[in-house]
């Protein structure tokens, strides 16, 4: 009889174990404790997307030029940057002349990535761009410009001092949007 309960117990937490560690690699995760689980890469410098969203009322695809064209954003050439800032210094300068060595060096700055999915995902931020562009100004009744649907899974990174990962984009998190979205939830869809 002992031996029973011990082996019904040890089903038990096993199953408990299993169903735990699926959850959490499916994305069910609290979001305040991302920033433990995705931290925030260490950067060149803290590029100031408050000044260029919100201060200077950019959108993103002013930067991030083939977001709408590709499946990824990019971050832009250095040449893009001196574009607006040989002639614009703003605040200390500092940042300003770290675009500008970067320019006159003919050295990239070296972004460290900060969204991340699997290998084995084929994401293309065209689709989402239009889908939710046009589903988002439906809603709304007005034209809905990219920041606004850009925010839906990279937040708003207007206000923030440095961009980081607001959601797991695990499989859960995708799905459950393409659920509600009404958009293909076929596996085929999202993976090679």
């Amino acid at each position: 009889m002992r031996a029973l309960i011990s082996d019904k117990f040890i089903i038990v937490v096993v199953a408990i174990v299993l169903v735990a560690t699926f959850a959490v690699g499916m994305g069910v995760v609290i979001p305040k404790v991302l920033a433990n689980i995705y931290p925030v890469p260490e950067q060149p410098f803290v590029f100031p997307h408050q000044t260029h969203a919100d201060v200077a009322a950019l959108d993103c695809q002013f930067c991030h030029r083939n977001a709408d064209q590709t499946n990824a954003a990019t971050v832009p050439a250095v040449e893009q940057c001196v574009f607006c800032h040989k002639i614009i210094t703003g605040g200390d300068g500092t940042i300003t002349a770290q675009v500008r060595d970067a320019w006159d060096t003919g050295q990239p700055i070296t972004w460290a990535r900060v969204h991340r999915l699997p290998d084995t995902v084929r994401f293309w931020h065209e689709p989402h761009i239009r889908v939710l562009s046009d589903l988002m100004s439906a809603e709304q009744g007005r034209d809905i410009i990219p920041s606004e649907v850009c925010a839906t899974c990279h937040g708003d990174v207007a206000s923030v001092k440095q961009v980081e990962q607001v959601r797991t984009l695990k499989m859960a998190d995708c799905v459950e949007c393409h659920r509600a979205k009404n958009a293909p939830t076929d596996c085929s869809t999202c993976h090679y």
